[in-house]
């Protein structure tokens, strides 16, 4: 030990030297006088604790080594049990931090031994306080110290130690330097911060490590689901492919505690079919599979099971329905029995023109045939799937020719198509006694009541499946009559039916109709909107090629037309929110004719982005908006709802977008002011925010008619499904300010027709299951509408006001309805309340605030929550929305 002992001695061994020495490396300005000061206010305990550790740093860099393991001993034992608080530095670690390089310069003339690692793991804690930012001197002498168990040292020093490894880790992945030491380590901390409910923090290292499968080793049946919350809320605001990674973990984890419900909508977040087949075969209980089934229906999407997922024919066939949606009719006319809504009302119920004094009421100057068109819609909007009407399905005797076709021919020409599919509205998801009284329609000698009831056909079928699949039997004939209204009523009825279901025969009927020159420009475009619906989200190369060809054929003329419009929004649709995979058609988009090159691009980025949160995506839509251009481009109406589309996947996104719209209103050409009301209305669809609420009331007394037409549809749109009161308000008192304007009252009638959508029972919101799944059908009706509302005046005003329709597409039920084991409606107390994030809280906390107890069925508002209020039964769905099985609780003892 003579060398090691050597360079202490610079006047003689002992405690004098090193004590003058100590004192000369404390960077204090005169050490004297203060230490002197110091001294004086510390209490007697302190005093005795600091002189302690003082003579402890003497002996550990005595020669002899008993002692010098007995200092060390001590020291180490005086750190760890001084207790830390929040604002101030354990007592030990402030009395040693003078003597920090004092240990730092005797460590290096240590021989290596157990006591230089023991050394090592002091220098270690102390670093924690001591070392300058960015040495990462913590680690350091981590790695160097000896393997003992680091959650000893307390919890803050293993959080300075996670984030010292971030560091380290990125600087060694540039250098591609070797890791292992620093795994090790990670291994520790992650299994330190799981058995100490920071789950968050053992996440976050292992994310910037690059490692999370790590933590399935880690995770146990106390920590799993905070775990998971945690990973799937981190997601939204992951950068590609990351995000994905982390979902693929926390599926993994579900997986691994038979959480199959919740692995359920991972898989169908990620929209991997593989994962969602692997649910079905590792579960076993044949009640779980239904819950599994009404989750799927309510995603609608397609889904054939097959024998591996179920092995028993019956059962299959049984669980095929609830996949089919055939529940969902049922289901939502026990809900309006329930809350007593059966009543049917007529337009006339929802106008409420008594409320409004007397000038509007005498509206003589209005174009009948106008009003009873937008009388029609509000009509098939409110009564919605109920089956009941006052215009269309009354009972015939009270004239001997049915008076139901007498409002049918109160409707002008093109009327009377949208009045004959109304009925198709009517009788939403109710397939088999929907289809019977469409019967006397087909012998119609009037083409526009076919074409409707063609349409209609296709409402009825809308979400929901049937295995004898009646819409493609009753529509296949009529896809090539020579009449082209007929054509597009039932090219629209199949993409309806279809939707998502990637239908191979429906694309071996309507492709070839894109390619032939014969074709009228509007057939084409519904073709186009149909195939993309029928293939939403699929990237199917045969239908983008078939559309693009379409494109590039157009004449010079049709490019100005707005129909155009739907043709390149029909490509946008196979991409939709499938992110980069629409680079190749994006590229060939840029060879298109420079009338549509641009219109092009913005519809297939803003459809491929849709729903990802994606901040660069929006930053350059923003962009977009930002030039100022001449007169005639179209693109920036589909940028501004890009913006949305994107922005909508999350909160955060969703109010800084709606602060950055109200810029664009104030900055923006005229164009895209005309664009920012329909923005708004996709961001908080079903779901009226005030300040939205109050800038959409101020836009629809705008000057431009334009905006002011889409700033009332808007207005519907948030209000769609929820009787908000004071939206119904602003609607009437603007239904008595344009009482002398037909087109603006027609678009406040529709715009009151959806705000009482299904009589306050529906909802058009895409986003389900808490607002972690999106449904692609739905998204892709609400954009369909929106580009159609782009350009009012041609579209939803002149003959095509049928594309009104295409919101068929995105209503679904807002109910928690409870079901018993046979699938009978079953009426239990539940508490509901506004949601409360609970994402990395300490303990169990409420997750719903401000509730109210129900009895189900009941109808969930945006944002809201439901939780049962007994522990008699448990549900088989984590998430309580729309259909829930529950099953009887074994441990339940009634009191």
């Amino acid at each position: 030990m003579a060398p090691a002992a050597d360079p202490n001695s610079t006047g003689s061994t002992g405690g004098g030297a090193t004590r003058d020495q100590a004192s000369v490396k404390v960077p204090a300005k005169e050490p004297k006088k203060k230490d002197e000061k110091k001294d004086e206010d510390l209490s007697e305990e302190d005093l005795a604790l600091k002189q302690q550790l003082e003579l402890y740093v003497e002996r550990a860099q005595d020669s002899n080594t008993g002692l010098q393991k007995a200092a060390l001993e001590s020291m180490r034992q005086e750190i760890r049990t001084a207790t830390s608080s929040m604002t101030s530095v354990p007592k030990p670690l402030k009395f040693l931090r003078p003597h920090y390089g004092t240990l730092q310069a005797h460590y290096e003339k240590m021989a290596d031994s157990d006591l230089k690692k023991l050394l090592a793991d002091i220098l270690s804690v102390l670093a924690l306080t001591m070392s300058p930012e960015g040495e990462r001197a913590s680690l350091k002498y981590r790695l160097l110290g000896s393997e003992g168990d680091i959650g000893s040292w307390g919890h803050e020093y293993v959080r300075n130690l996670a984030g010292e490894i971030s560091q380290e880790y990125s600087k060694q992945q540039t250098e591609e330097a070797l890791i292992d030491d620093l795994m090790v380590l990670v291994g520790q901390i992650v299994a330190f911060h799981m058995k100490h409910n920071a789950e968050p923090e053992a996440v976050d290292l292992l994310m910037e490590v690059e490692d999370l499968d790590l933590l399935v080793e880690h995770v146990d049946n106390a920590n799993y689901k905070r775990t998971c919350l945690y990973l799937t809320s981190s997601a939204k605001y992951l950068p590609g492919p990351d995000d994905m990674l982390v979902l693929d973990v926390a599926y993994a984890i579900y997986m691994k505690f038979e959480e199959f419900p919740r692995a359920l909508q991972i898989a169908l977040y990620l929209d991997n079919m593989q994962y969602v087949k692997q649910v079905f075969t590792s579960c076993n209980d044949l009640q779980k599979k239904q819950q599994f089934c009404f989750i799927l229906a309510r995603h609608g999407i397609t889904f054939e099971l097959d024998n591996e997922m179920c092995p028993e024919d019956e059962e299959r066939e049984a669980l095929q329905e609830i996949v089919n949606n055939t529940k969902l009719n049922e289901g939502y006319l026990t809900l309006a029995r329930d809350i007593e809504v059966m009543e049917p009302k007529s337009p006339e119920d929802i106008y409420k023109a008594h409320l409004l004094d007397g000038r509007s009421s005498g509206g003589g100057s209005v174009d009948s045939a106008r009003q009873n068109l937008a009388a029609t819609f509000v009509n098939a909007f409110v009564n919605a799937g109920f089956g009941r009407d006052k215009l269309m399905t009354v009972p015939s005797e009270a004239s001997s020719g049915g008076s139901s076709t007498s409002w049918l021919f109160k409707n002008k020409d093109h009327g009377k198509a949208s009045a004959a599919a109304s009925l198709g509205m009517i009788l939403l998801w109710d397939v088999d006694s929907g289809l019977a009284q469409f019967d006397k329609y087909f012998h119609s000698t009037d083409t526009h009541v076919i074409a409707g009831t063609l349409l209609g056909v296709g409402i009825v079928n809308c979400g929901t499946k049937n295995d004898c699949d009646p819409a493609l039997a009753l529509l296949a004939d009529y896809i090539d009559k020579e009449d082209s209204y007929i054509r597009i009523g039932a090219i629209m009825g199949l993409g309806l039916a279809y939707a998502g279901s990637q239908n191979e025969q429906i694309r071996s009927k309507l492709t070839p109709i894109l390619g032939d020159a014969k074709v009228s420009l509007d057939v084409i475009a519904f073709t186009a909107i149909s195939l993309g619906l029928v293939y939403v989200g699929s990237c199917n190369e045969e239908v983008a090629q078939a559309i693009i060809f379409a494109l590039m054929d157009r004449s010079e003329s049709e490019l100005g037309e707005p129909l155009i419009r739907l043709l390149s929004l029909g490509l946008g649709l196979l991409y939709l929110g499938k992110q980069e995979k629409v680079e190749a058609t994006a590229e060939v988009s840029k060879t298109f004719n420079e009338k549509i090159r641009k219109h092009c691009d913005m519809t297939l980025l803003s459809c491929a982005y849709a729903g990802t949160g994606n901040v660069l995506k929006v930053q350059h839509f923003l962009g977009q908006c930002a030039q100022h251009l001449e007169k005639g481009e179209t693109y920036q109406g589909p940028a501004v709802l890009g913006i949305a589309m994107v922005a909508m996947a999350e909160e955060l996104g969703l109010e800084m977008a709606i602060r950055s719209l109200e810029h664009l209103l104030q900055y923006g050409e005229q164009n895209i002011r005309r664009a920012v009301p329909l923005a708004l209305s996709l961001l908080c669809i079903s779901n009226p925010k005030v300040n939205v609420m109050d800038t959409l009331s101020r836009l629809s007394h705008d000057a431009d008619t334009e905006v002011a037409m889409a700033a009332i549809i808007s207005l519907g749109l948030i209000g769609a499904g929820t009787n908000n009161a004071r939206i119904a308000g602003m609607l009437r008192n603007l239904s008595s300010y344009y009482y002398k304007d037909a087109s603006l009252l027609f678009c406040v009638r529709i715009a009151q027709g959806l705000v009482h959508l299904g009589k306050g029972l529906l909802t058009l919101a895409p986003y389900h299951s808490e607002r972690f799944l999106l449904s692609p059908t739905a998204l892709a009706g609400l954009v369909t509408l929106l580009h159609a509302c782009l350009d009012m005046k041609a579209l939803i005003l002149g003959k095509y006001h049928y594309v009104l329709y295409f919101l068929v597409l995105a209503m679904q039920p807002r109910m928690l309805m409870t079901v018993d084991e046979n699938l009978k409606p079953l009426s239990v107390p539940v508490r509901v309340g506004q949601a409360v994030d609970v994402v990395g809280q300490a303990g169990r906390p409420k997750t719903i605030t401000g509730f109210q107890t129900h009895s189900t069925p009941v109808l969930l508002s945006a944002g809201d929550r439901a939780e049962l209020a007994t522990e008699k039964y448990v549900p088989l769905s984590p998430i309580l929305e729309g259909f829930v099985i529950l099953k009887e609780n074994p441990e339940f003892r009634e009191d």
